[in-house]
């Protein structure tokens, strides 16, 4: 099947967070919305086929989850990455970051502190001070561009901390990790007894020719003191049918972590999560494979566009995500300034780059999964924004 993912679909009318709530994020309606990080793509047929079969039956009771719902992803991640995590070490969550909140609250204790590295998405923040611990954070090093680790840096730090929440691949500069990066980071963990968390759900849209390493496939030692967490939910943009696997390294901490969603009664996928996640497994691959060149192309679009036309503005090409970081600091503005020039300058709502990272300044987060005419259009906004300075 030929996908079309240059079609403009109105999403104004479909209860999308992405567009119902501009005003309240940005405190206006009338911005191209760039930002939370779901896809403005139909998904693949198969899913919405499967997604309408289980609707017409009108029966949407308590759902039982069969045994190849974890065989699929298994399947997935094996064909996919080379990795065979094992059936019996995984658990359902409603999403990979109730899975790192909760992580969080079961593995460690009130005041310990958390390692993060920055730039970060801010909810690794947010699951780690819900809880009353303390972010303790690894900045990456930017050089003309490109953000690596600081082993010196994480090596003192990581002795510190009770869980190491790694984001890989890297939300929001795009970088895949190398297996040595990976190995390094985790013997580190290892050798300080650091829990080592694995937030992986970004782990399928990988670029240019990368690819990507399940941390836990690293070596026997690692994947002892690894937690990972997937979903298909970024990938077939099905976020809001809130559905992730958690995979353990023994069945201790997996009892303990059903236990704590078993408290709340919360131990199902809802009736219409649990026969998409597998029909994407499964069925999805031949629409993921479209999908990424097309992503690909977005990202070209505009690098090229700003080197042309903006050069104030450097993006990155990420090799990992759909979420391109802007370098924005030539433009000489504070954060509160450059939120106020893309908000009402330029009408685009992107995410700041502050918070990301509490001590950054002059970077914005942009959402490219989206139709080339949005983009062209944002660019276009953009630019005029730019020149009118």
């Amino acid at each position: 099947m030929k996908y079309n993912f240059d079609e403009i679909i109105d999403r104004s009318g479909n209860r999308s967070a992405k567009y119902d709530e501009r005003a309240k994020k940005f405190g206006t309606a009338d911005v191209i919305p760039l930002w939370v990080a779901d896809m403005d793509f139909r998904t693949a047929q198969p899913i919405i086929d499967a997604c309408v079969s289980k609707a017409e039956e009108g029966i949407w009771g308590y759902t039982s989850r069969p045994d190849s719902y974890f065989q699929a992803v298994q399947q997935w991640e094996q064909r996919r990455k080379g990795w065979t995590p094992d059936i019996s070490l995984m658990s359902w969550s409603l999403g990979v970051v109730p899975s790192l909140s909760s992580l969080v609250k079961l593995f460690s204790r009130d005041g310990d502190k958390i390692l993060i590295q920055t730039p970060v998405y801010s909810e690794f923040y947010d699951v780690a001070e819900a809880w009353g611990r303390e972010v303790v954070e690894n900045p990456l090093v930017e050089t003309d561009g490109k953000w690596c680790i600081d082993f010196n840096d994480f090596a003192e730090k990581v002795k510190q901390c009770k869980i190491f929440l790694l984001c890989n691949p890297q939300n929001p500069v795009g970088r895949v990790w190398e297996p040595e990066e990976l190995r390094k980071m985790a013997e580190l963990c290892v050798e300080s007894g650091t829990l080592l968390v694995s937030d992986e759900i970004h782990s399928d849209l990988i670029f240019h020719g990368k690819r990507h390493t399940p941390t836990a496939s690293l070596s026997p030692e690692i994947a002892a003191n690894t937690i990972t967490c997937v979903s298909a939910t970024k990938t077939f943009n099905l976020a809001g049918l809130q559905a992730s696997t958690t995979i353990f390294p023994n069945k201790d901490m997996k009892r303990a972590f059903e236990e704590f969603w078993g408290r709340m009664d919360i131990r199902r996928n809802n009736a219409f999560s649990c026969v998409a996640m597998e029909a994407a497994y499964r069925e999805g691959e031949e629409w993921l494979d479209q999908l990424l060149p097309y992503i690909s192309g977005n990202f070209d679009y505009i690098c090229d566009f700003c080197a042309k036309n903006i050069p104030q503005i450097k993006p990155n090409r990420p090799d990992a995500t759909y979420l391109m970081w802007l370098d924005c600091r030539a433009l000489s503005m504070t954060n509160e300034e450059l939120r106020d020039f893309f908000i009402h300058k330029a009408k685009l709502g992107l995410n700041e780059g502050y918070t990301f990272g509490h001590s950054l300044a002059g970077f914005m987060r942009l959402n490219a999964a989206c139709p080339r005419a949005t983009l062209e259009k944002a660019m276009r906004q953009l630019k005029a924004a730019v020149d009118s300075l």
